[in-house]
């Protein structure tokens, strides 16, 4: 608790328990463990060439993958000790895929002294990170946003399923506007999310690795060994990996396919921010009321207060994300010709990105744990504004024939206040027959939305 308080940002601070998850994907140690993965397993593949004199039995690799499966906080501090002071015969690196290549020798110095010699062998330093960080990206999306996403659509589509028949006000341009129900509104909202978790699950089917060398070339795989298919191999390995293969790039994998991910978190994102935003407003206008938590406080100064805080923070979170997601996405894009560093220390900030969406998705979930429909404050302002039943009655008698129908009812609607007597005086001196007559006068306000509940049985079709 200590620590949280001095922690300078509130990700590990203030919100260190919700953005917990996150940490085995997103922390320096978990991607120091990426990379001694895709060291270990490179050397594996290696071992697997025939051009290669490197051998390892089946115990060899069996030890060499305990130094990822069992990864602990002493190894990662064995690491950092590496980068920043010297570890035994090992200088300070100051680099710190440097560092992990050090760490390994370390470790197989007494018992596979043998293997020294082909760790990190024709590779760069990106070929390890790009692939690290995809091992991580990959997973905490699907682990943890999109499991977090799919909780939060879930939750409004059974508020959908619940509240389909409950009429309520709709408003256009905040305006009084053509009544729908409750549950449509929100089978709205559940079909989005579901869509926009789909492009989510496209966008890490498309991620994808390379492993090239200093420049893409595989030029100092090929000098030592020019009989070997390195690019067939690269194939191999990357896939390997759970990722497709980026065969032509620079020392850097162009990012593409992390900028699409991106862009389709922001996507989804952005339909719970409308949501934030539209739930705010009925609880403004007392549509949704809220549960109080026995103990907490709304206002330093007004007892009342219940305020809509989860969506709130939702709101600003899942925007600071946006801002965030959207720089990655722009930035990770770019290099100076073969390479520039810049992006090294920006990537870093992708967990950042990842923990501003995931406290936004556990509130939203918060928000709409506490929200409760308040149907009679609904069925009041429906009542109150029989002015939106005009739409209905100019278009019954577009069908029967009458040309000036919406100027008749925009005389008596537009811009006044308006009483269903208003109405009824017009059916009575309207030119209709009494079918028709009666028709006219069956309409109410909340009975006037259409096929609003059929309409919620579509939330599921977003999935």
């Amino acid at each position: 608790m200590t620590e949280s308080l001095h922690a300078v940002s509130p990700l590990d601070g203030r919100y260190a328990n919700r953005t917990a998850p996150l940490a085995p994907y997103a922390s320096e140690a978990a991607l120091m463990r990426a990379r001694v993965r895709v060291e270990v397993e490179y050397l594996v593949a290696l071992a697997d060439l025939d051009a290669t004199p490197l051998e390892l039995d089946t115990g060899e690799r069996q030890t060499l993958r305990v130094l990822y499966k069992d990864f602990a906080e002493e190894d990662a501090r064995l690491i950092k000790q590496l980068e920043t002071e010297g570890y035994g015969e090992f200088e300070a690196t100051n680099h710190d895929v440097k560092a992990v290549e050090y760490y390994i020798r370390h470790h197989l110095a007494d018992e596979m002294d043998h293997v020294s010699a082909w760790i990190h062998f024709g590779l760069t330093s990106e070929d390890v990170n790009n692939l690290a960080h995809r091992l991580l990206v990959g997973p905490a999306v699907e682990e943890v946003l999109l499991s977090e996403l799919r909780d939060v659509r879930d939750a409004v589509a059974d508020m959908a399923r619940e509240y389909r028949d409950l009429p309520m006000l709709a408003r256009t341009h905040g305006q009084p506007a053509t009544p729908t129900t409750f549950g449509k509104e929100m089978a709205v909202y559940a079909a989005r999310l579901g869509r926009a978790t789909g492009r989510i699950r496209r966008a890490l089917d498309g991620i994808s690795g390379k492993l090239g060398g200093a420049s893409g070339t595989f030029a100092a795989h090929v000098a030592a060994f020019p009989g070997v298919d390195w690019q067939a191999f690269a194939e191999e390995f990357v896939t390997g990996l759970g990722m497709k293969y980026e065969p032509l790039t620079t020392q850097v994998n162009p990012c593409d396919d992390l900028a699409e991910l991106f862009d389709a978190l922001r996507g989804a994102n952005n339909v719970l921010l409308d949501l934030d935003l539209d739930v705010w407003l009925y609880v403004s206008d007392r549509y949704l009321g809220q549960k109080a938590t026995e103990g907490e406080t709304g206002s330093s100064t007004m007892p009342h207060k219940v305020n809509p805080i989860d969506f709130e923070n939702s709101e600003g979170n899942l925007s600071k994300a946006n801002s965030d997601l959207s720089f990655l996405a722009d930035y990770i894009t770019k290099s100076r010709l073969q390479r520039d560093l810049s992006d090294s220390t920006v990537k870093r900030n992708i967990g950042a990105a990842f923990a501003h969406c995931l406290i936004g998705y556990s509130k939203a979930l918060s928000g709409l744990e506490t929200v409760v429909p308040n149907e009679q404050v609904m069925r009041d302002d429906l009542n109150a504004t029989p002015e939106v039943i005009g739409e209905a009655v100019q278009t019954i008698l577009r069908r029967e024939g009458h040309e000036d129908a919406y100027e008749q009812v925009k005389e008596i609607t537009r811009g006044q206040s308006v009483a269903i007597e208003d109405f009824r005086d017009l059916f009575d001196d309207l030119d209709v027959d009494d079918e028709t007559r009666a028709e006219l006068r069956a309409l109410s306000p909340d009975s006037y939305t259409g096929i609003a509940d059929e309409l919620v049985d579509g939330a599921d079709g977003g999935r």
